[in-house]
């Protein structure tokens, strides 16, 4: 009986490992999203063990990396670490995007890129996966697909009401995903920008959930930048039309200052530029900033967003503008 058992646990778990995928089918989810790894992301995202009944599903928060865990104790499939991007890319973002999880329930400002992001699974597709294997199932998926879009809808209706707005210096707007830097990256567009550099451009805004939410390419082009999506992109890029600088703005709320070091990554990567180059670190208080201070760059400036009519100079060669090794050339 003894030697058995290891038999019967593999048994137990391949049997609840193909009964998920059943279900991602039955979802309607494609073939990467109802494959081995989606359905133990399913699993882990249910807490549900090889033998216990459906309906002792649960809804736990849970991140990328508790989900490997669980995988891994409850289930004995290990995954290496680099495999998390697999697990949110082809799982995990799927499921959120058909309203079956919820990211961030607990804290909807939390970034999506945010080291303590999680994702719960949504009441209504709790609710119907209790009864996988009951003979409600099929009535019960029927209604559940049927109400799906309106579900989506809504899930997506409150995520665009949590959007950060931001009005542009030509009046037009866009917005932001909730949380992180981009509450401060407002105060810049909205207040740094007409205080020290009226009449500018906005040419570039980052964000967590999309890199590009803002491009001026041919302005950018114009003044001989070309921006790869795998460089390392200031927050946010700044033309001052009337003094033909570019103002190149981190945003700091809790890492990636202007140091010396990436002054430097920044003058090579507009070492084309045909405006004169200016370095900001902007932070949102005096405090945060006291964390980063031993940091910032000489030939930069600093601007807090609690003090908005002021701003730091580091060296006092000139109050605000490009020093003379990020001039372009005169021909």
């Amino acid at each position: 009986m003894p030697a058995n058992r290891p038999t019967r646990k593999a048994a137990t778990r391949k049997r609840r490992l193909a009964e998920a995928i059943v279900v991602l089918t039955a979802l309607q989810f494609g073939p990467k999203q109802r494959n081995e790894t989606a359905a133990y992301t399913l699993l882990a995202l249910l807490d549900l063990h090889a033998n216990a009944p459906w309906s002792a599903a649960n809804a736990p928060l849970r991140g990328i990396t508790p989900i490997i865990e669980f995988i891994a104790n409850v289930y004995g499939n290990r995954y290496a670490p680099n495999t998390r991007e697999t697990i949110r890319d082809d799982a995990v973002k799927f499921f959120v995007e058909e309203g079956m999880l919820v990211r961030n329930p607990d804290d909807p400002d939390r970034p999506t890129n945010s080291a303590k992001t999680v994702y719960q699974i949504e009441t209504a597709a709790l609710a119907l996966l209790w009864k996988f294997g009951t003979p409600a199932w099929t009535a019960e998926l029927k209604n559940y697909l049927a109400s799906r879009e309106t579900l989506k809808h809504e899930i997506a209706r409150k995520r665009d009401l949590a959007r950060v707005p931001v009005t542009l210096p030509d009046a037009s707007q866009v917005t932001l995903s909730p949380g992180g830097q981009n509450p401060l990256i407002k105060a810049i567009i909205e207040k740094f920008c007409p205080a020290f550099a009226p009449g500018s451009v906005v040419l570039y805004i980052g964000d967590t959930e999309n890199k590009f939410v803002h491009l001026e390419s041919t302005s950018l082009s114009a003044l001989g930048v070309i921006l790869d999506s795998a460089a390392k992109i200031p927050d946010l890029i700044v033309h001052d039309l009337k003094r033909n600088w570019l103002l190149l703005i981190e945003a700091v709320t809790s890492a990636g200052p202007v140091d010396g070091k990436r002054r430097k990554e920044l003058k090579d990567l507009f070492s084309d530029c045909k405006a004169g180059l200016v370095f900001v670190t902007a932070f949102e208080t005096r405090r945060t900033m006291q964390t980063f201070v031993s940091q910032i760059a000489w030939e930069s400036e600093v601007w807090i967003a609690e003090d908005p009519d002021h701003m730091i100079h580091f060296n006092g060669e000139r109050y605000l503008g490009p020093y003379p090794d990020v001039m372009p050339e005169t021909k």
